[in-house]
């Protein structure tokens, strides 16, 4: 659904939400409906399973056969030169590989912070994992974007994209409805977008989507 079309009273209405937010019970229902608002799991590498890896490259099988082919015909200082070659190239691809796990599981637990939201009226501290789609999400500058959200209310908030959109600087967020229909991610000003970072002022937003990996542009 294009969201970012829509009056943020309509979507109100599509969540059963409100300014005052969520109901507690409904919230609470609708996070065993859709459950936790994180980063689906992978089953982890080991270190043995991601160095392995190293070797299923076409032209590691070369150079292996090549090795073989030279200590066959018993030209071992080849042999040793093209095996030393596969080894390093074995070792740094390791060890980037390695550094990229490390690196999505440090996201994971950033993703994995605090949001302030609005329900019944009420504003509370919930961890983001338990954020539900119809959730008023409160923002302010230095926040991570917990999902992405309608904005329903903006005091001169940017929001930095650069993770999405490739773009360094900071947007400046609206609340009215846009009139085109099929828009770049960066064009769509009226909407915030899961990870990415408040720069500046401070704003509030209506969750919209509750799965891993949100299916863009709305």
């Amino acid at each position: 659904m294009n969201h970012h079309l829509l009056p943020i009273s309509e979507i109100e209405q599509l969540f059963n939400s409100s300014e005052a937010g969520l109901n507690t019970v409904a919230a609470e229902k609708l996070l065993l409906e859709f459950g936790k608002n994180e980063l689906a799991a992978k089953k982890k590498k080991s270190t043995i399973v991601i160095f392995l890896s190293q070797f299923k490259d076409v032209m590691i099988f070369i150079l292996l056969a090549a090795a073989a082919v030279s200590i066959f015909i018993g030209e071992m200082n080849d042999a040793y030169v093209i095996l030393i070659i596969v080894l390093l190239n074995a070792v740094i691809g390791f060890m980037q590989e390695y550094k990229a796990e490390k690196a999505m599981v440090a996201l994971k637990k950033m993703s994995a912070s605090s949001t302030i939201v609005r329900r019944e009226g009420k504003i509370f501290e919930i961890p983001s994992i338990d954020l539900v789609p119809g959730d008023v999400v409160l923002m302010e500058s230095g926040n991570l974007v917990p999902a992405d959200m309608r904005l329903r209310e903006c005091h001169s908030l940017k929001i930095e994209e650069a993770a999405l959109t490739g773009e360094s600087i900071a947007i400046d967020k609206i609340t009215e409805e846009l009139t085109e229909e099929k828009l770049s991610l960066g064009d769509i000003i009226n909407m915030a977008f899961k990870g990415t970072i408040v720069t500046y002022g401070r704003g509030e937003g209506l969750s919209l989507i509750h799965i891993s990996e949100p299916t863009r542009p709305y």
